[in-house]
């Protein structure tokens, strides 16, 4: 390549120029660009690309890639200046009227109309200024529509604006045509006036409707802010529970070992917890505690104290003489547990006087030995839960005096005198005779399918 068209080259030279920096070389390429782009036409730019396409390529170049780049270059030049000529050909200058002027002139014209007595003239005026104004106006208000204007009322909103506006136009239109050689357009301004008071208390009282609206409103937010924030809170203090008594309860290795004062450590913060949170709250403790094993009566030594293995990964039940690491109690005496999942839980032994388990899903639960003394267990689940252990011929409540015996079943079934199983879901028949047999007369009333032919052993 020659020195001559090297120096048509800007890119070339700036290639191997270290003193040319990056935005100076971009600013004289951008300027020549500018410059060939008017100066050339059509016809000179075809020229250009031909003579380029065809010019041999020099063995001293210093590579092919500057080569496409130049032509990239050139193509590109070729299709800005291209562009640049349509521009110049379809685009005219546009003068845009102001709206304020248009919507002043239509006006003009409704009272043009008005004071010639011509009734088109005056309903093209009104027309086109509210077209105009609405035309300024909708961009911005329709923004506020949407935001103050709930969904389901604006069609009812709307339609209120149409039906005064109508109402206005007939009481305006409505002495038209009546007597020859009068104007067309009498105005009844006695019924004008009426309807503007009216629309004047129409008002008000919208208005106090929409301040006790968006009042309504801003309760209604606050207040589903304010439990999303409670459950957050909440869920953070359960979690930080499960995380105390995990620690509590584990020695350094991860095996179980809680001492008595640990064991007493951790009922203390169970019964804090249990009386702190909601239903659902409520169900996930206890939900971790059976799942845990802390709630089961475990085989303890007889010299430590200390869980006892049994040998394929878990801890060894005991029922008649285990020890719990959390003994519920009478935590859930008078407890909500309505509609909550307590499937599989440990509630053995515990005491729910007067809870509400109504519609709570209690499939595979341990209720035997508990206290369901006047419980609510209306529309529960009771697919696989048990009541006692042993046979059904010879399991009975618990009692105050005589120890339970798990293998025919004395003592070992749950209290469920005066309890409401009305609409209970899935209750066996083993289930449901035991129920009869065992939950007195108001009990009796309330189990599902009857229970004739069953006797009431309870005697009351």
């Amino acid at each position: 390549m020659t020195s001559e068209q090297n120096s048509h080259r800007p890119d070339l030279q700036s290639e191997f120029d270290p003193d040319n920096s990056p935005e100076e070389t971009t600013e004289a390429n951008g300027s020549q660009s500018d410059r060939r782009a008017i100066a050339q036409t059509p016809q000179t730019v075809a020229e250009t690309r031909s003579s380029t396409s065809t010019r041999p390529i020099s063995p001293s170049s210093p590579s092919i890639s500057l080569m496409e780049r130049d032509a990239k270059a050139t193509l590109s030049t070729e299709n800005g200046h291209n562009s640049n000529l349509k521009d110049l050909e379809l685009t005219t200058p546009s003068h845009t009227i102001n709206p304020a002027i248009l919507i002043l002139g239509s006006i003009a014209t409704m009272i043009l109309g008005l004071a010639i007595d011509n009734v088109w003239v005056g309903f093209g005026g009104a027309a086109g200024t509210l077209l105009f104004s609405l035309q300024v106006i909708w961009p911005n208000w329709r923004h506020i529509w949407l935001q103050l204007v709930p969904q389901q009322w604006r069609a009812v909103v709307v339609a209120a604006l149409g039906l005064l506006v109508g109402v206005i136009g007939l009481l305006m239109l409505s002495g038209a045509n009546q007597q020859p050689g009068s104007r067309n357009i009498q105005i009844n301004w006695d019924a004008i006036g009426a309807v503007g008071e009216v629309v004047g208390a129409l008002g008000q009282i919208l208005i106090a409707i929409l301040a006790v609206y968006v009042a309504w409103r801003q309760y209604v937010i606050s207040k589903e802010l304010t439990i999303q924030q409670n459950r957050i809170t909440q869920q953070q203090t359960i979690d930080a529970y499960f995380q105390g008594v995990s620690e509590l309860a584990l020695n350094e290795e991860g095996l179980l070992e809680d001492w008595p004062q640990e064991r007493a450590i951790a009922e203390g913060r169970t019964a804090a917890i249990l009386s702190s949170v909601d239903s659902e709250g409520k169900a996930k403790v206890i939900r971790f505690l059976s799942q845990s094993k802390l709630l089961a009566p475990l085989r303890r030594d007889s010299h430590l104290g200390r869980p006892i293995l049994d040998g394929s990964g878990g801890y060894a039940e005991d029922r008649a003489r285990g020890v719990r690491v959390v003994d519920l109690g009478i935590m859930l005496a008078g407890a909500n547990l309505s509609g909550t999942d307590l499937r599989w839980t440990e509630l053995s032994e515990a005491n729910l006087v007067r809870a509400n388990l109504s519609y709570s899903d209690l499939v595979k639960a341990n209720l035997s030995r508990a206290i369901l003394y006047e419980a609510n267990l209306s529309g529960a689940d009771f697919k696989g839960t048990r009541f006692y252990y042993g046979k059904l011929e010879t399991a009975s409540p618990r009692s105050r005096t005589d120890p339970p015996n798990y293998k025919t079943g004395e003592g070992t079934g749950a209290v469920i005198e005066n309890a409401d199983f009305t609409d209970a879901q899935r209750m066996s028949e083993s289930q449901r005779y035991y129920c009869c047999a065992w939950g007195g007369s108001k009990t009796r009333e309330t189990i599902p399918g009857g229970c004739e032919g069953i006797p009431n052993l309870l005697g009351r």
